[in-house]
């Protein structure tokens, strides 16, 4: 028995191989599906399965790539629909892997069709189980991405979790091993521990949402403090349940390198300027219009969040970058990149083009300009619990995921003086590169963000007890 757990950190999702007597099976695998070729190809294994815990809404899956490759089969958990050809397991349902057995068990909640995958030993012990979004380490999948309507409430999916869990997970073992989906700063569920696995009796012991001691208090305890699902979560759903273009076809049609004249004559009033390089090198000199969101952080979440899907998109990136930069925007689902500017940025300057930039400052410096300058503005783009645990006195807090909505920058004053600031400076820059697309020219961004302001013995810092509690 050979069991691999092959983790994305910028996306904190966990994607399984499972491999018994030459047979191999994948669960919830990537768009990008060559790592599980590769790993089949070094093991000398073929893959037989492909299951899928449920429509994923966080990320576009490579089911049907791999499917296609492989030939094996996609299989969903009961009450499943698609548009493309995958079998409909049962609840209860084995399947033979060399010699092990994987147990289909239903648990909806997070999704009506959510299943976990129990795998069973050589000798029939129950070993491990993947759980999918229905349980992780140190929380539960959220009941809020499934709703249908009317019919179906959080609350409805939050008690069919709680049954799920009580049926299906607390019979097994406690040493059974738990193997999610995600692990931590997932937005699939609320607090996600740190780990990536776990076990059932930890889960038991550790789990503040295993540890509700009736049915009313579970549903009370996973519904309180969900925040809104990333909006881009229900067109991956959608994407997953529907199909996809291929990988290599996006690839194809992204990986042209455009000179500058043919980069400049690709700038239409609709597409999109992204620019994936590191935040540091963006804010000294961009192409007017981009919007920055750097490789180094979480660049997919924020692309599937802030950009619209339907635009063109042109990318600059750091030499070398552009085939990872169109991967990771495939993996939430963005398939109309036009092509990277060959020569990245450097081209674009040695052509003599208006280029743009931000000014960078240290934290030290915005503390010596807030006394002297009556018309400056610190905005703090964190989310609003970051703000309400600790922020400058008489700062505005619009949280970066906010900037999607026109209304919300239209309330800002574009003649003020702007020092932005996040919790560390990633989203800071984005949060900037958005403002000067939108025409705000008098911009700062402080280097360190928060991390740095706090630290600075002039900071006047203000905590909103009201909203903590």
């Amino acid at each position: 028995m050979f069991i691999k757990q092959l983790y994305t950190g910028c996306l904190s999702e966990a994607a399984y191989f499972i491999e018994s007597k030459g047979e191999a099976a994948i669960i919830d695998p990537l768009r990008d599906i060559q790592a599980y070729l590769d790993l089949a190809n070094e093991r000398q294994v073929k893959i037989k399965y492909i299951f899928e815990t449920h429509f994923h809404a966080d990320f576009v899956s490579g089911h049907v790539d791999l499917s296609k490759a492989t030939g094996a089969p996609i299989i969903y958990g009961p009450g499943t629909e698609t548009k493309f050809p995958v079998q409909v397991a049962k609840d209860n349902e084995s399947f033979q892997l060399g010699d092990l057995t994987i147990k289909v068990l239903h648990t909806p909640g997070h999704t009506l069709e959510s299943s976990c995958y129990l795998l069973k030993d050589a000798e029939g012990k129950d070993y491990c189980i993947f759980t999918g979004d229905t349980l992780f380490v140190g929380d539960v999948g959220r009941p809020d991405l499934a709703q249908k309507g009317a019919e179906l409430t959080m609350e409805d999916l939050a008690g069919m979790l709680y049954d799920s869990i009580h049926t299906k997970l607390f019979p097994l073992a406690d040493d059974v091993i738990v193997y999610p989906a995600h692990g931590p700063g997932s937005a699939c569920g609320k607090n996600l521990g740190p780990n990536t696995h776990s076990t059932i009796g930890e889960e038991k012991q550790n789990n503040y949402a295993l540890k509700a001691a009736t049915k009313d208090e579970f549903i009370k305890a996973v519904t309180t403090g969900i925040q809104a699902p990333p909006t881009y979560f229900p067109i991956n759903a959608k994407i997953n349940k529907e199909g996809y273009d291929s990988l290599e076809n996006v690839m194809t049609k992204g990986l042209k390198g455009l000179t500058v004249d043919e980069f400049t004559k690709a700038m239409t009033e609709d597409t999109i300027i992204l620019d994936t390089r590191n935040a540091t090198v963006f804010t000294k000199g961009f192409v007017p219009g981009s919007i920055n969101i750097g490789l180094e952080g979480r660049f997919a979440e924020w692309a599937g969040s802030l950009l619209p899907f339907t635009a063109p998109i042109l990318l600059v990136t750091e030499p070398g970058k552009e085939n990872e930069s169109i991967i990771r925007l495939a993996r939430v689902g963005f398939d109309k990149v036009q092509g990277y500017l060959a020569g990245s940025f450097d081209a674009w300057q040695k052509a003599g083009k208006q280029s743009d930039m931000i000014v960078d400052i240290e934290a030290d410096e915005l503390m010596m300009d807030i006394p002297h300058d009556n018309n400056l503005l610190v905005l703090d783009v964190r989310q609003p619990t970051e703000f309400a645990d600790g922020h400058l006195e008489n700062a505005q807090n619009l949280s970066l995921m906010e900037m999607t909505d026109p209304a919300e920058l239209a309330m800002l004053d574009e003649n003020k003086n702007m020092y932005v600031h996040c919790a560390g400076g990633y989203r800071s820059v984005i949060a900037a590169s958005i403002l000067k697309k939108e025409g705000f020219n008098n911009l700062r961004n402080v280097l360190g963000g928060w991390n740095k302001i706090k630290s600075n013995e002039k900071a006047k810092i203000v905590k909103e007890t009201s909203i903590l509690n």
